[in-house]
């Protein structure tokens, strides 16, 4: 092998170094880019669900005694209006409020509504701080320090506050794993949609509106759980391949029969021509509940709300447009979330 040769192979070699090490470095640089967009997402998240929290805390505070109102609703304003370096010490004050309050003596929807907002805090918070680890380990290496491939970004930080490990259950309540339901928007030809009334048991006097369906059962799909509910709490029968779907989905926290639940909703639409409900699939639950059906054109649903009635989902008049189409164009959507 001549030398010239030996030079042109090294010569090679250095610039196949230089090539991978620029790549390494193009790739980190731009995951690195990626960390932060993702820290900072999460920190969004986070912060939102502060804020939501400090809103719930004071809405405890219009429940509690006086004095110890305001300085809840002190403590929710200030952790909701403390800069980033104060921001843990605020929000470890208001936790240790909220942890004091007596929930036995807030209205089930409050104690949920609580429960509610400290879970999305605490998953929140994991996310980022799950986001800020992977940052900072790959910050830390060597190379990306030394080659300054984080660039000019400031590094993220941990944030650091108490948190339940079981929300519901420091309230006094038991919160069960997410139950999984399938729901069903049934419409007739001329557009109206079925709805049931009922009350929860525990409190008879506490009415609400909601849609066909139910909890899924074990071994159970969500399509065949859609089929058997319409068919229990309407009398109808039903083929699964009728059902659109599913469009919708809907996670809440809401007290039920003494229990708190953690509910994850998911919505198939159908269309069928008018007929009668049946009560005769109804499970003793729903009789305890005194169930009772009635069609309802989209401006009746707003009247419903306007005069205080409860109707789930919220945006249900809103959504009805949506739902019909899916329903007669038999489309099959994008799962989306609503209220």
């Amino acid at each position: 092998m001549t030398l010239s040769a030996v030079a042109v192979l090294v010569l090679a070699l250095i610039s196949a170094i230089i090539v991978a090490l620029g790549l390494w470095a193009y790739g980190t640089a731009n995951r690195l880019d990626r960390l932060h967009v993702r820290a900072d997402l999460s920190w969004q998240a986070l912060d939102a669900a502060l804020a939501r929290r400090a809103v719930v805390g004071r809405g405890i505070a219009a429940s509690t005694p006086v004095a110890e109102g305001r300085r809840l609703a002190a403590l929710a304003d200030r952790a909701e209006r403390a800069d980033r370096a104060e921001r843990e010490s605020a929000e470890n004050a208001l936790s240790a409020a909220l942890a004091a309050v007596d929930t036995e003596r807030l209205r089930p929807q409050l104690v949920a509504e609580l429960a509610d907002a400290e879970a999305r805090v605490l998953i929140a918070r994991r996310f980022h701080n799950d986001a800020v680890r992977d940052t900072l380990a790959l910050r830390s290496r060597r190379p990306v320090r030394w080659l300054h491939l984080g660039g000019t970004a400031p590094l993220p930080n941990y944030f650091e506050i108490a948190e339940r490990t079981d929300p519901a259950a420091a309230s006094g309540l038991l919160l069960d794993e997410t139950r999984t339901s399938a729901r069903v928007v049934l419409f007739d030809h001329e557009g109206r949609v079925l709805l049931l009334r009922g009350h929860d048991p525990t409190t008879p006097d506490v009415h609400f509106w909601f849609t066909v369906g139910g909890a899924v059962e074990v071994g159970e799909t969500l399509r065949a759980a859609a089929v058997r509910e319409v068919g229990e709490e309407t009398g109808l029968p039903v083929a699964p391949e009728q059902l659109c779907g599913p469009m919708w989905r809907r996670v809440a926290v809401f007290p039920f029969n003494g229990e708190l639940i953690r509910s994850e909703e998911l919505f198939f639409a159908l269309q069928t021509p008018a007929f009668e409900p049946g009560d005769g699939g109804f499970t003793d639950l729903e009789r305890r509940m005194s169930l009772e059906h009635r069609w309802f054109a989209e401006g009746e649903i707003r009247d419903l709300q306007r005069h205080g009635e409860a109707v789930f989902p919220q945006d249900l008049a809103d959504l009805l447009g949506e739902a019909r189409d899916v329903a007669v164009r038999r489309v099959e959507p994008e799962v989306r979330a609503i209220r």
